[in-house]
């Protein structure tokens, strides 16, 4: 625990040039999501604090996976270093996939599925936006709930970078 904190503290010290704000004042930006989805990602910033980040690709959920989240960052270190964000989603899993929801009788942890999958997630994660440059690496996780057509929980986590042109 004590290497996990350091190593975090590290990162922290070593980001100085970096903040935590849209990259030169730029509203669109699109880029690569690694994880959970594994695809493409887009984000539309509303406001200096808010935006829409939009993921399409595949997913153990359901493949081809589509999804919308709506975060509010927050400056929680109060610094200019990196910004966290965190927010409320949907997501769609089309065509067959797995479902997300433990059978405790059949023990089994997944089982094929086809059809449309709906989801909630809950987001938290860190954006870190280097100075003078129009891109934007973040890190984020959180829990995925099943709806529909099995209710189901997974956590999901996910690294990317954005582009703003």
């Amino acid at each position: 625990m004590k290497k996990i904190i350091f190593s975090l503290m590290f990162v922290f010290i070593c980001l100085n040039f970096i903040h935590a704000q849209g990259p030169k004042g730029k509203r669109l930006g699109f880029g690569i999501n690694i994880g959970e989805p594994l695809g493409l990602t887009v984000k539309i910033w509303t406001n200096n604090q808010n935006a829409f980040t939009g993921y399409v690709g595949g997913s153990y959920f359901g493949s081809p996976r589509i999804g919308v989240d709506y975060v509010w960052h927050f400056n929680a270190f109060n610094s200019n270093i990196v910004e966290l964000y965190a927010g409320p989603g949907v997501h769609l899993g089309l065509s067959e996939g797995h479902t997300i929801i433990y059978q405790y009788n059949k023990d089994k942890f997944y089982y094929r599925t086809s059809g449309v999958g709906f989801a909630v997630r809950g987001i938290i994660g860190a954006n870190f936006i280097p100075k003078n440059t129009p891109l934007e690496f973040y890190l984020e996780f959180g829990p995925l709930i099943g709806i529909s057509p099995d209710f189901g929980s997974v956590f999901e986590g996910a690294v990317g970078f954005r582009f703003y042109p």
